[in-house]
């Protein structure tokens, strides 16, 4: 159950992002993510692992999107704080996408392969869905495929380990826990 939960409420976080942020509510996503947060860390059984994870994704999801508006392929609408970095809705929405990696998205973990496949492929679809809700802009649109699909590729198995290693809700130990 709480899977499926993780599952509705990433999708219900995504949509508030880029809709909010198609509209000139660049807040909306963020405020979602919080309830989303909230909600994430009743599940958690060790909520600083999970912290450490989602801030992880934002710091991982800063540094990508930022590469693709300092490339010039892709705008943002609304929500920039720099005209250098990616808006801040959507580094909330990749610590919204940490959320799912230790539940939803868990049946990826231990399966690089598979895991770059499906960050190659679905990246990018996702960028595409929220380009035509009108939440980005893609300036030059097949480098930016490529700079996606290979980031993505790369990106969902480095997320996967950071969340094995900063697992808060599974009842195993995590490598770190182990340690001390």
């Amino acid at each position: 159950m709480n899977m499926i939960i993780n599952f509705i409420a990433f999708q219900i976080g995504w949509f508030s992002s880029v809709i909010g942020a198609a509209n000139q509510m660049p807040w909306l996503g963020p405020l979602v993510f919080l309830m989303v947060l909230a909600l994430h860390y009743r599940q958690a059984r060790r909520p600083q692992a999970e912290l450490l994870l989602i801030i992880s994704c934002g710091a991982i999801g800063l540094v990508f999107d930022s590469m693709l508006v300092v490339c010039g392929w892709v705008t943002y609408p609304s929500g920039l704080v720099s005209d250098q970095l990616a808006p801040y809705w959507i580094v909330t929405m990749w610590m919204l996408f940490g959320t799912t990696l230790n539940l939803s998205m868990g049946w990826l973990k231990g399966r690089p392969i598979l895991a770059a496949a499906f960050g190659a492929v679905g990246g990018p679809a996702s960028y595409i869905a929220g380009q035509k809700l009108g939440g980005i802009v893609f300036v030059d649109f097949n480098p930016a495929m490529v700079a996606l699909a290979v980031g993505w590729a790369i990106c969902m198995p480095l997320l996967l380990m950071l969340a094995e290693r900063f697992d808060g809700i599974s009842t195993a130990m995590t490598p770190l826990e182990a340690r001390e």
